[in-house]
């Protein structure tokens, strides 16, 4: 009995010991452990004040430069910020070590005041996460993108239709991508202009870009304001977001129901995501398919589709009107396998490459996220004997890896041939456009598919030339892209120009897309 005592006694000591000293060591090198270069801070604040207000990705990208570093540490009044400023650095954090880098800090203004917590790309990382995810990746991989194709055909060849006798290329293009986007989420035929699904989503939108700016609500920093009555001196941010919130529930609710009334009419109702999602669910084939997953999925999609479309096309078109040179080069591509006496289609994508790699091309040199949504880091890491704090607040910088003349020679310059050479680095590093790991963009594919039939619609039929002045002088756009969440065009004017008497045949013929 004694000597069982002594024994238990002995182990429990020495499990005690071993820990102690696996405590110790783990103290011990992360003590030695350096944080990421970064520039010195003032005391207390450390850099708040040196992050820039505006193309702050330009900024981080020179200090790693001067440093030497592909990551780069800022202390934000005790809160540490990792900006991962090369492609191998992201790859190894958000991809292989994916588990640890696809939380969200807290987002007190846009999740808990605003109540847009129903879209996962703010979510943080967990249950409810997995599945909105599983969901958009079981309607938007490759293969299943392929059954939204005649939505997207129908609404590229929409837009052709009235191209030659507008100039407002951006609204157009807004109206395009509401219509594919409605019709892939909903099922439902929008009206040709002023539509109050395309309106309330727009808004939806714009509410996002607001809320989402980095110290623009002072809840962001100090949550707890979010108890504050909206009476309150200062509270201005709450009344404000009352407004919001009731927004973003018709944003979240009008058209999801509006599907669900056609359903239960009997009408005949589109393959759409959220139809196939609540039949799904009515069949009981998973426990993702849940009417608040669906609805809420539904909703991110137009959120994050909508902009992206609108300001890929109109970089592209931005792009042909400073380079005619390179729109000739895709029409003669085009013309080559259609003769001028049809239009493109989806089969047709595996022989037009250049239309493709001008797409490419377009995100890589306007990158639409030059810095990508917050992580949180929630465990500490290590990478290339530097210490990553647990807690960090993790920016890829998407911007400085597009333009990293190491992989993209001449990055400032705008080359889709960049892509057709068959060189592997160049087309690996271009996924940073679209995200890394568990939080690279979901709907990706279909993104991409929409963008490459509506620009090869387009160059079928016309010619982008620069709007003429009253001074009969063409006016020439501008090409300044402002600091922003996301990269937009300026508002800016073109002429769509009928290639040649063929041309409205073929739109004729267009018109018969259903």
């Amino acid at each position: 009995m004694i000597n069982s005592l002594i024994l238990d006694t002995l182990f429990v000591s020495l499990t005690l010991f071993l820990l102690y000293r696996l405590y110790e060591r783990k103290s011990r090198l992360h003590g030695r452990l350096p944080l990421p270069p970064g520039p010195k801070g003032l005391p207390i604040v450390g850099n708040i004040w040196d992050i820039p207000a505006e193309y702050e990705w330009k900024t981080y990208h020179k200090w790693c430069k001067e440093l030497d570093t592909d990551l780069l540490h800022l202390n934000l009044a005790g809160t540490s910020m990792i900006i991962i400023d090369t492609f191998d650095a992201a790859t190894e954090l958000l991809d292989r070590r994916s588990s640890l880098y696809s939380g969200r800090p807290r987002m007190p203004m846009i999740n808990e005041v605003i109540g847009w917590d129903f879209n996962f790309a703010f979510m943080d990382y967990g249950d409810r996460w997995r599945q909105h995810r599983k969901l958009m990746h079981q309607s938007f991989h490759p293969t299943a993108v392929e059954h939204f194709h005649p939505q997207q055909l129908r609404s590229a060849r929409n837009l052709i239709q009235k191209l030659a006798t507008k100039d407002d290329i951006l609204s157009e293009l807004r109206q395009m991508a509401g219509e594919t986007i409605m019709s892939i989420t909903y099922g439902l035929d929008v009206q040709p202009e002023n539509d109050p699904y395309i309106e309330i989503a727009e808004k939806g939108v714009q509410i996002l870009m607001q809320a989402g700016v980095p110290g623009a609500f002072l809840v962001d920093g100090i949550p707890l304001l979010k108890y504050v009555p909206s009476w309150f001196p200062g509270a201005s941010f709450k009344r404000k977001a009352k407004k919001w919130r009731a927004l973003s529930q018709e944003v979240l609710n009008r058209p999801f129901h509006a599907m669900v009334q056609e359903m239960e009419r009997g009408s005949q109702c589109k393959v759409s995501f959220a139809s196939d999602g609540l039949r799904k669910m009515k069949s009981g084939l998973g426990v993702i398919y849940t009417e608040d997953n669906v609805k809420s999925v539904a909703s991110a999609i137009y959120q994050a589709g909508a902009d992206t479309t609108v300001a890929t096309l109109g970089f592209c078109i931005l792009s042909l009107l400073a380079h005619p040179a390179l729109m000739k080069k895709a029409q003669e591509e085009i013309d080559s396998i259609t003769d001028g006496m049809r239009l493109p289609d989806f089969s047709d994508e595996g022989s037009l490459p250049y239309i493709s790699a001008l797409i490419k091309e377009t995100l890589r040199y306007w990158t639409l996220a030059p810095i990508t949504v917050p992580r949180l880091l929630h465990v500490e890491d290590e990478y290339k004997g530097c210490r990553l704090p647990a807690g960090s607040i993790i920016m890829p910088n998407a911007w400085a890896m597009l333009h990293n003349e190491d992989i993209y020679l001449d990055p400032f310059t705008f080359n889709p041939e960049r892509f057709l050479t068959g060189n592997k680095t160049v087309e690996h590093n271009f996924s940073a456009s679209w995200g890394f790991g568990r939080r690279i963009c979901p709907g990706r594919f279909m993104a991409f598919s929409s963008v490459w039939i509506t620009l090869a619609s387009i160059l079928a039929v016309y010619d982008i030339e620069k709007t003429i002045g009253p001074d009969g002088k063409p006016i020439e756009p501008s090409y300044h892209c402002p600091s922003s969440l996301l990269s937009l065009p300026e508002h800016f004017q073109c002429r769509f120009i009928p290639r040649s008497s063929v041309t409205e045949q073929l739109l004729l013929l267009s018109k018969d897309v259903q």
